[in-house]
């Protein structure tokens, strides 16, 4: 017999007994709908949990894959109306020109480890907001009190776009680079004074003494390298599997444990008069000889993009260094210089004139097979013609890499901490995509035994069979008669200076070349405004936290809400359960009581005292 009763304001009995079952079989049969709900119960919530982890895991990834996405296909128009809309501005005075940049972002989602979400405004016509003047705002530096009027166009184009309701709480940095740095300091001096006296009389934007500079090299190696790495998104923190991560020893920290966090990319540029590299040192680096220590400190930057001074998960130890005259074009004309002044010689003291006609002209390796070229100095013409020897051409230019036999050293015998080539990854930009791109066809990611070989092949193949293939329009869209003449040599210097120079192994894998990432072009202006607004978010964390502890429930997770849940009505069905169980051995002594004294009555007997059930 199961009984089931409740003393309930309306109390209510049910009773199901099974005719001719024993008893044996009636207690089994308890035991199985006991033990049966409670499995239920238990495969209910297991179930439940599961699906729920599977549903919001899923839902996690696909929110951090579109928020990915956005970043490729973001090309909406900014919401000016938006009043949660917040906006910065930042010039880049180069050294040919000067360019304005204008970002937003959205309110600061509260979270103390998160960055601010920056983006690069976009106007009605989902073009950036970008603009450039010409020329580069050291051409002032004998007219300082003309430069406020020199920058004031790109400042009323950026004025035009962001809300004027959002002018005074809008920061504007004018950051000044190599054409200012090779100027006195007096006239850098001059020209930021100027910048700092009238900018605040004509435009209301938030603009004080720190917000006007010239930066260093390694400033803007350093912002190029935070711009690369937060498009990548490799700031954010994940608990995915399939990240690549890294230990780091956080800076500052030397007796605490390694954190590990997403692995972060090093950048590679070569632009045509200097090569650039910076990438993260995670782990404390030691140092041969204290000249070398002395020579690490200005190459090692360590900065914290966290808003939390005190936080050191992004706290971060980057080695930047730049390399005047290792560009392709500098490089080339370091190389026809030495090219030049060897054969003169050479011909003075063996009565030779090799290259000074063209009926005998120097026999170049680093042209192609064929083409012809001229160098001209000091009134003198020397006239080469290409062998297209790509393996030649590499043994010519490795003196040109300046290194030394010292431990961790690369061009010029500079300083280089080790790279962990199992656990890294690299981007390289400008030379290193046009050479294996532009006219190999080969662009993204970097194989050294491919590229040798379309590199000597390339070097190989007579010029007029090139030409050809140009007029038939086979290669990229930029390239021109230039990248095809000198393509032969800038494969091999770019080969050198990866390898030689930088010591990467010929069987590194994880450079990819590019010219933009996620369709974008990346510059490093976006570093800049993300280290200089990462403060920012204290506001909002503050803000959030002034909402006081009803918020910051409603801010927990769905997801732990449903487990909260699922063990509370665990909990109140064992509890129900037991008060069932209970009730049937109340009603089974009671019954047995009535059994009893019913029994004594028919024998005429006086019924004896039994104890209750209490």
């Amino acid at each position: 017999r199961i009984s089931i009763s409740c003393l309930l304001p309306a109390s209510w009995h049910f009773s199901i007994s099974p005719v001719g079952c024993p008893r044996i079989l009636n207690t089994t049969l308890r035991q199985i709908v006991v033990i049966g709900i409670l499995a239920a119960a238990v495969s209910l919530l297991y179930y439940s949990l599961v699906v729920i982890r599977n549903k919001y895991g899923r839902a996690y990834r696909d929110k951090r894959f579109h928020r990915y996405l956005a970043r490729v296909t973001d090309t909406e128009a900014t919401d000016t109306n938006n009043p949660n809309l917040n906006y910065g501005i930042v010039v880049d005075c180069g050294s040919s020109g000067s360019r304005i940049f204008v970002y937003c972002w959205p309110r600061h989602n509260g979270n103390p480890h998160d960055l601010l979400d920056i983006k690069q405004m976009r106007d009605k016509n989902r073009k950036p907001v970008v603009m450039k003047i010409k020329p580069g705002i050291s051409e002032f530096a004998s007219s300082p009190e003309k430069v406020s009027d020199y920058i004031s166009p790109l400042l009323s184009f950026a004025a035009e776009h962001v809300p004027r309701a959002k002018h005074k709480e809008t920061p504007l940095y004018i950051l000044c680079t190599a054409g200012m740095r090779i100027l006195p300091e007096s006239q850098q001096k001059a020209i930021l004074e100027d910048l700092l006296t009238d900018i605040p009389v004509h435009f209301d934007f938030l603009f004080s003494d720190s917000h006007a500079e010239v930066i260093s090299g390694k400033q803007e190696g350093v912002y190029a390298w935070i711009g690369i790495n937060f498009v990548l998104g490799r700031f954010e923190h994940t608990d995915d599997e399939d990240e690549a991560i890294v230990e780091v020893h956080v800076p500052g920290s030397e007796n605490k444990e390694a954190i590990f966090r997403k692995r972060t990319v090093g950048i590679l540029d070569m632009g045509g008069v200097s090569t650039q590299i910076a990438y993260e040192v995670p782990k404390t680096v030691s140092f041969a000889s204290s000249q070398q220590e002395e020579v690490a400190k200005n190459l090692l930057a360590e900065f914290n993009l966290g808003c939390d001074a005190h936080q050191t998960e992004h706290v971060y130890r980057v080695y930047v260094a730049t390399f005047l005259g290792f560009g392709g074009n500098a490089a080339r004309q370091r190389y026809e210089d030495s090219l030049f002044t060897a054969t003169v010689l050479k011909n003075r003291l063996l009565g030779k004139r090799t290259g000074m006609t063209s009926d005998s002209p120097y026999l170049d390796p680093c042209l192609p097979l064929d083409a012809q070229d001229e160098i001209q100095q000091n009134g003198q013409i020397m006239y080469l013609r290409g062998t297209g020897d790509f393996n030649l051409c590499r043994e010519i230019i490795q003196p040109f890499m300046n290194k030394t036999n010292e431990t961790q050293t690369s061009l010029n015998g500079v300083y280089q901490p080790a790279v962990h080539f199992q656990n890294s990854e690299f981007y390289g930009f400008s030379e290193f995509y046009y050479c294996t791109e532009d006219v190999l066809r080969m662009g993204g990611d970097y194989n050294a035994a491919k590229f040798t070989k379309a590199a000597k092949d390339y070097c190989a193949t007579k010029w007029s069979v090139l030409r050809e293939h140009f007029d038939r329009g086979l290669y990229a869209s930029h390239a021109d008669l230039h990248r095809l003449k000198y393509q032969c040599f800038k494969s091999a210097w770019m080969y050198e200076v990866f390898h030689s120079g930088f010591s990467f192994p010929v069987s590194y894998s994880n450079l990819k070349t590019a010219l933009q990432v996620y369709d974008k072009e990346v510059q490093w202006t976006l570093g800049a405004i993300l280290y200089r607004t990462r403060f920012l978010p204290l506001r909002d964390i503050q803000q959030e936290n002034f909402r006081g502890s009803h918020s910051h429930w409603r801010s927990f997770s769905f997801v732990y809400n449903h487990y909260l849940f699922f063990v509370c009505f665990l909990i109140v069905l064992l509890s129900i359960l037991l008060y069932l169980l209970r009730l049937r051995r109340i009603h089974r002594r009671m019954l047995r009581n009535s059994s009893s004294t019913s029994l004594w009555i028919e024998e005429g007997l006086p019924p004896q005292k039994i104890a209750g059930p209490l």
